[in-house]
């Protein structure tokens, strides 16, 4: 049976017990069950997320108010206005919940694309390896994906009419340049960030707790990852 990943002899005593115990499964094996756990992170995150309230109820992915507005809404609030501005952060959030099942394709896409000297970094990486494996392949073309995505869903939450109010009561009192604010680019970048996030949330549980694992290949993986 070929052996996988005997390159972690060369990491030092240390992980030799490690190397020991990766070098039972095939190379096929160890693959196999990292890109199952891939598309199951994934999976898990985005269906967590695109849902309503995925974001604007979890105070960890929470999209605020961009730093360019926050003095704007402050000052609102004192004023009794905080209508406009709960209306706006609402949106922005309803946005990015609409917006983030259309990632898990290109998410998909590049666990297909996974070489195995991907696998390896990840396999003997940290907690997020495979978290920051995704960020690496995924950010770039999904931020340019993900943008016209967000401006559909913004037209469908009608973000640019809750802006204009909250931009117009805010301009009264001369606290804000609308030039200072794009706020489907924020969003976009926000509900990335939420999402690789939460893929890192779904990471750590599979490596630290293998054997609550619903796939065989998956618990004998991540099970010789742990001994």
């Amino acid at each position: 049976m070929r052996k996988a990943l005997l390159f972690i002899l060369l990491l030092g005593a240390s992980t030799n017990l490690l190397a020991l115990d990766l070098s039972r499964l095939s190379e096929r094996d160890a693959v196999s069950g990292l890109k199952q756990a891939l598309k199951q992170g994934a999976g898990k995150a985005v269906d967590k997320l695109g849902k309503p309230d995925g974001f604007l109820g979890n105070p960890r992915v929470r999209i605020p108010l961009p730093d360019s507005l926050q003095r704007a809404d402050h000052v609102l609030r004192r004023f009794g206005m905080g209508k406009y501005t709960e209306d706006l952060q609402v949106s922005m959030n309803r946005a990015a919940e609409l917006a983030v099942p259309e990632a898990k394709k290109l998410l998909i896409d590049a666990v297909r694309h996974m070489t195995v000297q991907d696998a390896k970094q990840i396999l003997t990486g940290g907690d997020t390896a495979a978290t920051d494996y995704f960020r690496r392949k995924t950010a770039g073309p999904l931020a340019k994906k993900f943008l016209p995505i967000v401006r559909r869903a913004t037209e469908k939450v009608q973000l640019a009419q809750k802006y204009d109010a909250f931009a117009s009561r805010a301009a009264r009192f001369g606290l804000l340049d609308r030039k200072q604010a794009n706020l489907e680019e924020f969003v976009t970048q926000k509900a990335l960030d939420g999402l690789y996030l939460m893929i890192g949330d779904e990471e750590k549980a599979i490596r630290a707790h293998p054997a609550q694992q619903a796939s065989r290949l998956l618990k004998k993986v991540f099970s010789a990852l742990r001994h």
